[in-house]
């Protein structure tokens, strides 16, 4: 296990490295001025000279490369840069966001997964029968919408219809300061509809899973033994099935991440989304790319994490074959 990890901490430098590299290239490509943007209003009646000068504060008159190589060094020393669109150190920035970011990402994985696991060991237990088609079905519709979709419908229907739950932001508008009853009001839709768009992929892995799994000679054997249902499928059927599962966590990391852009943009949550699509628009080069290699770490790690339950939880699979 610690060689697996070992193997894998060594090629994620060099992807880190090519990731970063790339978003100060195409940062440099954008048509999108980080001056303008930096100075708002402003720059509509300031002369060349001064947005040169306010070029040079900011950096962005040297080539990209140059760039990125003071970046890079100064990240390795803990120095991630300033983040000319919040104005704040852009260490500070991810510091302030990142919590926010993965409770609204671990409540929905937590949600998802549960709720994907029933619902797909239903479906599989009768396949071709009226539950089993309703749950597909439900699942094939919910991978079709699109999560921002989801996200406005959710804000009609529990916000603007029935008014049961704030619309977005983190905390009622005449609040001071952020309570836990308040963050969790405000979480519950956010959370819900980033669980729903993750729902139908474990639903229909873990349907085709378990279905195998009850087809295999272990299940029926143990059957002819006379164990019941519920011990067949418990114990023999759902272990084997949620194996493809496991693999499953790391490869949705990614998605999990992009929906929680859009999440986090419709619902006003005040998490790591939102930064990166102003860091985007701004041309901001550090903290786009603080946010860029963090979201890149963040896959990396949902891949060893799966690979690595995978090995724990599956006796034919050897980690030095991995």
């Amino acid at each position: 296990m610690a060689r697996l990890a070992g193997r894998r901490l060594l090629f994620a430098v060099p992807v880190l490295l090519v990731v970063t590299f790339g978003v100060f290239a195409i940062a440099a490509a954008s048509p999108f001025d980080p001056v303008k943007a930096y100075a708002g209003a402003a720059a509509l009646g300031a002369d060349e000279q001064t947005l040169d000068r306010l070029r040079a504060n900011l950096g962005v008159d040297q080539p990209f490369t140059a760039r990125w190589w003071h970046w890079l060094t100064s990240a390795l020393s803990g120095d991630f840069g300033e983040s000319s669109v919040m104005r704040q150190p852009v260490a500070q920035v991810v510091g302030e966001r990142l919590v926010w970011s993965a409770l609204l990402c671990t409540v929905a994985f937590a949600a998802a997964v549960p709720a994907g696991t029933v619902l797909g060991v239903l479906a599989a237990r009768r396949p071709g029968s009226v539950l089993d088609r309703a749950v597909t079905s439900l699942a094939y519709s919910l991978e079709a919408a699109p999560v921002f979709w989801l996200a406005l419908l959710a804000i009609w229907l529990f916000s603007l219809r029935t008014g049961v739950l704030p619309a977005g932001g983190l905390t009622d508008t005449a609040s001071e300061q952020v309570t836990a009853g308040q963050v969790a009001s405000h979480l519950v839709l956010p959370a819900g509809v980033l669980a729903v768009s993750q729902l139908p992929w474990f639903t229909l892995y873990v349907r085709q899973g378990v279905g195998d799994a009850l087809a295999e000679d272990p299940v029926r054997g143990a059957r002819a033994r006379g164990l019941s249902e519920r011990a067949v499928l418990l114990g023999h059927a759902l272990r084997s099935g949620l194996l493809p599962v496991l693999t499953l966590v790391g490869s949705r990391v990614p998605e999990l991440i992009t929906g929680a852009l859009l999440v986090e943009s419709v619902f006003s949550w005040p998490g790591i989304a939102a930064a990166t699509v102003e860091a985007a628009t701004a041309v901001d080069f550090p903290l786009l790319a603080a946010l860029t290699t963090l979201a890149t770490a963040a896959v990396l790690v949902g891949n060893l994490l799966a690979d690595l339950l995978y090995g724990l939880f599956d006796p034919r699979v050897k980690f030095s074959d991995m």
